[in-house]
């Protein structure tokens, strides 16, 4: 809980600066970027919250690692993250930033789960057809989930639309029962 509260105040402050930049996509690619190699680099990333390497070590290590390829408010700001002993935040910090940037942009953000993986053109297909009905530039986060045996379950903000075999299964039971 202290946590995602440390991450939202973190998020925000960052969000606000980028705001007042003009660079609310840069710097939202920037954190997605150091949160991809924390990720991906399971090694370094232990080696950025453990409290037993000095700040120093780990200010070096930020420093070849992403000076030149951040923007100076970006850079300054996983320094201070190093800093303040915070740099495990980064995945959420991200996730909050883009939550708060897309907000201020616009853009919905479409859970789009189908029993097998979507091709570009399917999911090019729905992001049109979402733009169309909302009004707003839709970005799609695609999941399987072969479960619901066929067709697509779309949720955007707190609407869901269920066009999934299984859920047209469980409708007409539903109906059938019913009667």
């Amino acid at each position: 809980m202290l946590n995602l509260q440390l991450a939202r105040k973190y998020s925000r402050a960052i969000f606000e600066i980028a705001r007042d930049e003009g660079k609310l996509k840069e710097y939202g690619d920037e954190l997605s970027n150091i949160t991809h190699v924390f990720i991906t680099e399971p090694e370094l990333s232990l080696f950025m919250t453990n409290p037993q390497v000095e700040t120093t070590a780990k200010k070096t290590v930020i420093e070849k690692a992403f000076k030149g390829e951040l923007s100076t408010d970006v850079y300054n700001f996983i320094q201070l993250l190093t800093d303040k002993h915070r740099m495990e935040l980064i995945p959420a910090i991200d996730d909050q930033y883009h939550a708060l940037a897309n907000d201020a942009l616009g853009i919905f953000i479409a859970d789009v789960t189908t029993a097998l993986p979507l091709t570009a053109d399917e999911a090019g297909k729905i992001k049109k057809k979402l733009e169309d009905v909302t009004g707003h530039e839709v970005q799609i986060r695609a999941h399987e989930d072969r479960d619901i045996l066929g067709g697509v379950i779309v949720q955007v903000g707190d609407r869901r639309i269920d066009g999934s075999l299984r859920g047209s299964l469980r409708a007409l039971r539903s109906e059938l029962m019913a009667k």
